[in-house]
């Protein structure tokens, strides 16, 4: 079987304010915060870069819909595009279009319980 998910990519949730949020959690825990939130950089097992994103979201924000959940999971995978064929195949419900950018491509599906998660194909060689 070709792998699927290789890692978590990103864990992302609602917060009353972002900002704050950030700023608690760079002067306790150490975060390296920027706009988007926190990057941490680690490398796979053959040695390449690699990165996992946490980032607070405005409560009212959109882009966990269709899920009503206060939070998102990104998940890092190989060949998103026979991925998600397969998925559908498997019946599993895929929200919207792959999406391309210079830093990777992106799709979306709901799990059993209607979480919304994020799909990801990297390009970890972009941020650097």
């Amino acid at each position: 079987m070709k792998k699927r998910v290789t890692g978590i990519g990103g864990l992302f949730f609602k917060t009353k304010d972002p900002k704050t949020t950030k700023d608690w959690y760079k002067k306790h825990l150490g975060f390296n915060t920027d706009d988007y939130g926190c990057t941490f950089w680690w490398q796979d097992k053959d040695g390449n870069d690699c990165s996992t994103q946490w980032s607070p979201f405005a409560e009212d924000t959109k882009y966990y819909e269709p899920s009503k959940k206060d939070f998102m999971f990104n998940y890092r995978v190989e060949n998103l595009a026979e991925l998600l064929e397969t998925l559908k195949q498997e019946d599993v419900t895929v929200v919207g279009e792959m999406e391309e950018y210079s830093y990777g491509k992106f799709g979306w599906i709901l799990d059993n319980d209607g979480n919304k998660i994020e799909l990801w194909e990297p390009v970890d060689s972009a941020f650097q």
